[in-house]
């Protein structure tokens, strides 16, 4: 099953990334602004893209400044079943932050275009961590 993965540092502490990721207010500064989320497993994270596209994903995992695990359950049905991990690793204090969007069932157009926009989306989460915006 192909994977889309990202490699990428990030001049800005662990602990920031973390919450990036993990809390509403900073999933929502680099992801999308419609998001309801809290750091707690087993919990459901909602991101809403206006009125056409609305994904929830299960939190799996959360080893704090580390690794964060989500699986998509609801959204296009190619992402249904998908996971995501995000894994962190300090550096200098810096962030070496590796994505990966895993579990496709084929490498279809929609994994090519999530895979253009999981690009850009990583270069927002960047800035937000290094810039605050």
């Amino acid at each position: 099953m192909p994977d889309i993965k990202h490699l990428f540092t990030i001049n800005a502490p662990v602990d920031a990334v973390y919450r990036a990721i993990t809390d509403q207010k900073g999933l929502a500064g680099w992801w999308t602004e419609e998001t309801r989320a809290e750091p707690t497993v087993g919990s459901i994270a909602e991101f809403r893209f206006g009125e056409r596209y609305l994904n929830r994903m299960k939190i799996t995992g959360l080893v704090p400044d580390k690794k964060v695990t989500w699986e998509c359950v609801q959204g296009d049905k190619e992402w249904v079943g998908t996971r995501f991990v995000f894994d962190l690793e300090e550096r200098e204090g810096k962030t070496v932050t590796r994505f990966e969007h895993g579990n496709w069932n084929e490498a279809t157009d929609l994994y090519a275009l999530c895979n253009y926009h999981w690009g850009r989306y990583m270069t927002s989460l960047k800035k937000y961590c290094e810039t605050g915006k």
